[in-house]
């Protein structure tokens, strides 16, 4: 079991009700922690339409979670 903190940000901040939360995983792999966040919270985009940072730099969707670590999930941005 892995300990993780995860961001949401912008429309997945908005689905989830929260900008982080602490949680417990065996997700072997951040795009499986995601799809876990995505049930949990009815999250509108799959990974595919998203980036993810690991500990501030960001990260590949088959990288292994890391004890201890910051998860960001970012959503695809419009721009005016």
């Amino acid at each position: 079991m892995t300990r993780l903190n995860l961001l949401y940000f912008a429309a997945l901040r908005d689905a989830a009700g929260v900008a982080m939360e602490s949680v417990d995983s065996e997700a072997p792999t951040l795009r499986a922690l995601y799809e876990e966040a995505q049930v949990r919270h009815q999250l509108p985009f799959p990974s595919r339409q998203l980036r993810v940072a690991v500990d501030d730099a960001f990260a590949d969707w088959n990288d292994v979670p890391r004890e201890g670590s910051e998860v960001a999930f970012i959503p695809p941005v419009s721009g005016g």
